[in-house]
């Protein structure tokens, strides 16, 4: 196998295991610092969709960090099952680890975007736009590479039955 093939392996899987660690860091700010000021921009804008300028109830705003928070737990749990199996793919160079995670985004990105636009929160669209651009090509990439990897070595164990 070539060396630059390698290097970009480890250079992806790095990214990988940056982007799931960056979803749990934040999933911990959604789940804790709701109340501190730090997401009322967001919470304000999300707001504007649902209520006129002046007439936010203020248990709106409750409301919302309180989801807020509860997603922000649900992420935690998802951050650390993409850690899995970003560690799985690459300790074991395993394909079907980096499948795993095209399906769980494949089925995430659609709905999610759907639901935004219902509402036209085009900043989550363009969010999800771009987490399809920085996670899919590098997952293809590993798919692709493991699995010639996993042939290669399956067709080289297997006995010759000429």
């Amino acid at each position: 196998m070539p060396v630059p093939s390698l290097s970009l392996r480890r250079a992806l899987v790095l990214w990988l295991y940056a982007v799931a660690l960056s979803h749990l860091l934040v999933s911990f700010a959604l789940t804790w610092a709701g109340h501190s000021g730090l997401f009322d921009g967001y919470l304000h804008t999300i707001e504007q969709v649902f209520w006129a300028a002046d007439a936010v109830p203020v248990a709106a705003r409750e409301q919302q960090v309180w989801w807020l928070g509860l997603f922000g737990a649900t992420l935690q749990s998802y951050s650390l099952y993409m850690l899995a199996l970003v560690h799985i793919g690459n300790r074991l160079k395993a394909s079907m680890a980096w499948g795993w995670l095209i399906a769980g985004i494949v089925q995430w990105a659609p709905q999610d975007m759907l639901l935004s636009a219902q509402k036209q929160v085009w900043s989550h669209l363009w969010f999800d736009c771009f987490a399809l651009l920085v996670l899919l090509p590098p997952l293809f990439w590993l798919l692709r590479h493991d699995r010639k990897k996993s042939l290669s070595v399956t067709a080289l164990s297997e006995p010759n039955h000429a």
